[in-house]
């Protein structure tokens, strides 16, 4: 039976940036039935709820990985530290707990698997891995977007 590693924000928790969520009903189901770990790789790094904004400044998340790029928030402070550590922790969460899928909420600086902030927080998107999507790619995990999950479930 499948076991899924799920952002937080998207089953209801209030962990996102401006302490709301993105609650997507069916991914909460996972919840209930104990199909699923949930993480937010932000908070698990020693980021606060609620906390400014942060985007990937100067590539992706593989860069930041490798010291290429920085995760800056809006105040221009260097996050990339959180992000990097809160990254491995959701390896070791997925690894632990034998993961057969990751559904991460698209578009985050942690999270989004085919589009990212482009570093400049004016709401433009490039394509790219956020910090803990690309370390799970590296490890071998199959990353994917809320939208796309849903998308599969109604075919």
């Amino acid at each position: 039976m499948p076991k899924y590693l799920i952002s937080a924000c998207l089953v209801g928790e209030n962990v996102r940036y401006d302490g709301q969520n993105c609650l997507q009903q069916k991914l909460r189901q996972l919840v209930i039935e104990q199909r699923a770990v949930i993480i937010c790789p932000e908070v698990l790094g020693g980021l606060s709820t609620p906390r400014l904004a942060a985007e990937i400044v100067g590539g992706n998340g593989e860069d930041v990985l490798c010291g290429k790029a920085k995760v800056l928030d809006s105040a221009g402070n260097d996050v990339s530290n959180a992000f990097i550590q809160g990254a491995y922790k959701a390896l070791q969460l997925a690894q632990k707990h034998q993961i057969t899928h990751v559904i991460l909420k698209a578009n985050s600086p942690s999270c989004g698997s085919e589009l990212i902030y482009d570093g400049s927080f004016s709401g433009n998107k490039i394509q790219g891995n956020g910090v803990t999507s690309a370390l799970l790619k590296q490890h071998g995990f199959t990353v994917i977007t809320e939208d796309q999950f849903l998308q599969i479930l109604d075919i």
